[in-house]
């Protein structure tokens, strides 16, 4: 009788433990879909106009070495577009972490590079943490005080042989071929992520450009999607001053990268700022007024944005 209790009391225990192991699986099952779903590139995702020509101002340095154009990734410009926010809004490049660094304000693992780097643990396996991408991918950075300018990014990335490299294949990457390239342009960063696997997902919509288009803009700090709509972007040309006094922090830039920086400004809180046309040069002013002083107290409220910013007047 004892013996019968004890193999009833076994089989019980047995099978608690796998009922308890099948609902830890269950558990883990729906985990690892929430994960998925929660880094898996939006379905609205696209890039812009500026991360397009970028992308094949690349394509074209590489043609005039007859070296095969790059595909163009839709995860990888996703995790280029996720980590030039992230640099932007979180600065992770602090003290020992460079511009390849990741702050923990993310749907990611936070990343000092190269301190954090070892073997089992690569910034290059970013790619495969919130994107459906599996290869590793490997970037290139660049920034500058301003707004980027997408001709000083391919300029400066050509004449340095650690970025050229890159673009070229030579050096380190010799003899790899490139399957896969992720452009992402913010504000005064830009990056390119480099993979040897094809992205399964293929390339990236491009967004539109119309006046009235919506612009999506993500504050990776607050995880909240912000919509806004733009106002007109055409230059108003201006004959004289006449007294006025504008607050000047874009000068003499082709207008179709006028109306994009224009965009990233408005985005920064300068709602009031345009396109103007004054002898023959564009300039992006941020602020207008028949008052010299008050024009200098907002210039130096606009200075601690972009520390360039300067004052028209006659």
């Amino acid at each position: 009788m004892g013996q019968r209790n004890n193999y009833i009391f076994q089989s019980g225990r047995i099978f608690f433990v796998i009922i308890v192991l099948t609902f830890c699986l269950i558990q883990l099952l729906f985990s690892q879909e929430a994960v998925r779903n929660v880094y898996s590139v939006p379905s609205n995702f696209c890039i812009s106009p500026m991360e397009l020509k970028l992308y094949k101002m690349i394509n074209d340095y590489r043609k005039r070495y007859d070296l095969a154009p790059v595909p163009l990734s839709r995860s990888l410009c996703f995790v280029a577009s996720s980590h030039v926010k992230d640099l932007y809004f979180n600065h992770p490049d602090d003290q020992s972490c460079n511009f390849h660094s990741w702050s923990d304000k993310g749907p990611w693992k936070p990343f000092c590079y190269p301190r954090d780097e070892t073997k089992k643990n690569s910034v290059w396996d970013k790619p495969k943490e919130f994107t459906s991408y599996k290869g590793k991918g490997y970037e290139i950075v660049y920034w500058e005080n301003n707004l980027v300018i997408i001709d000083s990014v391919i300029t400066f990335w050509k004449s340095v042989d650690y970025f050229k490299g890159f673009l070229m294949n030579t050096g380190k990457w010799e003899g790899k071929s490139w399957n896969a390239i992720g452009i992402g342009i913010y504000e005064n960063y830009a990056c390119a992520w480099f993979g040897e696997l094809a992205d399964q997902d293929g390339p990236p919509a491009v967004c539109g450009t119309g006046i009235e288009t919506e612009v999506k803009i993500v504050d990776i700090r607050k995880a909240d999607s912000i919509t806004r709509k733009t106002q007109s972007d055409k230059p108003e040309r201006i004959e004289g001053l006449n007294g006025k006094v504008y607050v000047i922090v874009k000068s003499q830039v082709p207008l179709t990268e006028a109306r994009l920086l224009l965009k990233g400004i408005k985005a920064k809180g300068f709602q009031d700022a345009r396109i103007i046309l004054f002898g023959n040069k564009l300039r992006i002013s941020v602020f207008e007024s028949y008052s010299k002083s008050e024009a200098e107290k907002k210039l130096y409220e606009v200075r601690k944005v972009y520390k360039d910013a300067w004052m028209l007047k006659n």
